[in-house]
């Protein structure tokens, strides 16, 4: 390998590393959530709902009508007629973060909030949160919806987070002083359908060293109307990929680095 060549191969390779650093240098950690797949609990097996299966480290908030709908799934079990019988429409994946996962019917009458105390947060840090989202409707219903997840960060147990309503058939959601409400995308499911899994990044700043993370699942607006929107929640916090704007760079980068390489080989088999 002569000197030259050697010099633009460390290049090339300072570059790929150069890029990898810039990516992970503006990134802001994740909030230090555990039990990322509801994988450990203490009570029954999923499927189940969510105070059965009792999930280590979540705790679950109101309960509106005293009915609560909101589940731990088992791979496989979205839409399974075992009990509790809660089945959506197939065909619908298993999440790609792996494990067991949150499925919640939307409809507020139906549902609670469900969250997690994080501790050893730097007050005045920026942290992100990732979970994996996707939407579905229960089997015999019939019309379009739409799903989201209310997500909450603050101080405040989830129990403070409370419905009131409905009025003309709308619920409202009551948020403490103090918590900061970000929302994921809406998604859109077609009657009788399912709104495949998609990844969500939001970002939240610490006010004190331990907050609560609370999620709501929120159908068709807070509309009561029994659909019913059902949003599934899977891998909060678990693996990501890398931003796109790094693998941008990390790829000119390796293409460029092939080509030398390429051309290196095309003038040593000419020579030949």
């Amino acid at each position: 390998m002569s000197v030259q060549f050697r010099n633009l191969v460390i290049a090339g390779l300072a570059a790929v590393g150069f890029a990898a650093a810039a990516g992970s240098a503006v990134a802001n950690p994740y909030l230090p959530v555990s039990n990322l797949t509801f994988s450990t609990y203490s009570g029954s097996n999923p499927k189940g709902l969510f105070s059965a299966v009792n999930p280590a480290g979540w705790v679950r908030g109101t309960v509106a009508n005293n009915i609560d709908l909101v589940f731990i799934d088992a791979p496989g079990t979205a839409t399974g007629f075992s009990s509790p019988n809660y089945p959506v429409y197939g065909p619908f994946a298993d999440p790609p973060s792996g494990g067991n996962f949150i499925q919640a019917d939307g409809n507020p009458d139906y549902e609670s909030v469900f969250g997690q105390l994080l501790t050893g947060l730097v007050v005045g840090t920026q942290y992100d949160l990732s979970f994996y989202q996707a939407a579905g409707q229960q089997q015999s219903f019939s019309g379009a919806t739409t799903e989201q997840w209310r997500v909450f960060f603050g101080t405040d147990l989830p129990s403070a987070i409370t419905l009131s309503g409905p009025t003309a058939g709308v619920y409202s959601v009551n948020v403490p002083g103090g918590t900061v409400e970000q929302d994921s995308p809406i998604m859109n499911t077609p009657s009788q359908g399912v709104t495949p899994w998609n990844q969500v990044t939001l970002t939240f700043t610490a006010t004190s060293t331990s907050e609560y993370l609370t999620f709501l699942a929120w159908g068709n607006g807070g509309s009561n109307a029994n659909q019913p929107p059902t949003v599934f929640l899977a891998g909060v916090n678990g693996a990501t990929a890398p931003e796109p704007a790094t693998l941008s760079i990390m790829g000119v980068a390796l293409a460029g680095l092939g080509g030398l390489v390429s051309r290196r080989r095309s003038k040593r088999n000419a020579a030949v």
